[in-house]
């Protein structure tokens, strides 16, 4: 993860504004971080298998947002050395970890789609 732990007084607490993981949580939980992270989990993509299968998302912000969760530590970039370049992303493990509990996040919302959410 690119954020250094939380200082030694710090007890990780996501509702602390000066906790790293909020910061975390906020580009996974981002409106194309939470849909990478589920696009990634059914194996590698390529940026423009990505960009197809996010609806909606231009280049400029997928670009931005891989970058992001590469840096978190939650994607992987892989480079490969050939012409003209080919690089792949996937998730890293702890990224399998927490885009399966997006994913489950995810299908809970769309279950709830129809229902009466407000009682």
């Amino acid at each position: 993860m690119s954020e250094s732990p939380a200082p030694p007084d710090l007890t990780p607490d996501v509702l602390n504004e000066r906790c790293p993981s909020r910061r975390l949580l906020s580009h996974v939980t981002s409106r194309w971080g939470v849909l990478v992270m589920i696009a990634l989990q059914d194996g590698t993509h390529r940026f423009s298998s990505l960009r197809r299968r996010i609806g909606g998302v231009s280049e400029r912000m997928l670009a931005q947002t891989l970058r992001v969760l590469e840096e978190d530590g939650f994607v992987r970039r892989t480079a490969h050395p050939v012409v003209p370049p080919h690089v792949d992303y996937d998730l890293t493990p702890l990224g399998q970890q927490v885009a399966e509990r997006v994913r489950a996040l995810a299908i809970c919302i769309e279950d709830s789609v129809g229902q009466s959410l407000g009682g």
